[in-house]
């Protein structure tokens, strides 16, 4: 039981600094004698390329603005062009749906309001609610559809911001370009942990080239 929680703690501490060199590191492959090297944050304002109006922006609060003005221009904008019938599919579809229930709702509550005013000149000429029996009928499917269509507004607000999401992250993912010539390197190194001693690992990192989109 003790050597196998030695063999665990071993192999934890030996993966350890691929995390820490995913984060911290990049590997500058030159042959053999391949090192690794800090790579300094880039400063948010070195990306700020993008002109929108009379502000200087990055290129995802530009595509991100562009989705919340008109479903589908953040799409546009990062030239993914097969995602607008997604959108436009998910966007319109919940829409009119909700648009649907709103009619139906309507409709019963009218029908409701002109069986209960006490006024014989009103009917209920609903193609729905006039096929109900009573009013207490027609209450209940104005009940059914307001919670039927409050549950699509919600449809319809997800869809909405989820294609704001999309062409927010797709800009993002646009900032950086993975080399072809993608790398492993790994090399000892010694681990200091807070509690423990000095103890023997291995480091392995993976060459990744941040770039800067010249659009």
């Amino acid at each position: 039981m003790t050597s196998g929680f030695w063999r665990a703690g071993v192999l934890l501490l030996a993966l350890l600094p691929v995390a820490q060199a995913a984060c911290a590191q990049a590997t500058v492959t030159a042959g053999p004698d391949s090192v690794a090297v800090s790579t300094p944050a880039v400063p948010d304002s070195t990306r700020r390329t993008e002109k929108l109006l009379w502000f200087q922006v990055t290129r995802p609060t530009k595509a991100a603005v562009f989705s919340a003005l008109l479903p589908g221009a953040g799409q546009i904008y990062n030239r993914k062009y097969w995602k607008l019938p997604l959108v436009y599919g998910a966007v319109g579809g919940t829409l009119a749906n909700e648009i649907y229930l709103q009619r139906l709702f309507k409709e019963y509550q009218r029908g409701y309001d002109a069986r209960t005013d006490k006024d014989s000149t009103t009917i209920d000429e609903g193609p729905r609610s006039s096929q109900e029996r009573t009013a207490d009928n027609v209450k209940t499917g104005e009940i059914f559809y307001r919670g039927k269509r409050d549950l699509w507004i919600g449809y319809t607000a997800l869809a909405y911001g989820m294609q704001i999401v999309d062409a927010l992250v797709d800009a993002h993912l646009q900032d950086f370009d993975v080399s072809d010539d993608l790398s492993m390197h790994w090399e000892p190194t010694i681990l200091r942990m807070p509690t423990l001693a000095p103890t023997p690992g291995i480091a392995v990192s993976f060459t990744i080239k941040p770039t800067r989109s010249s659009k």
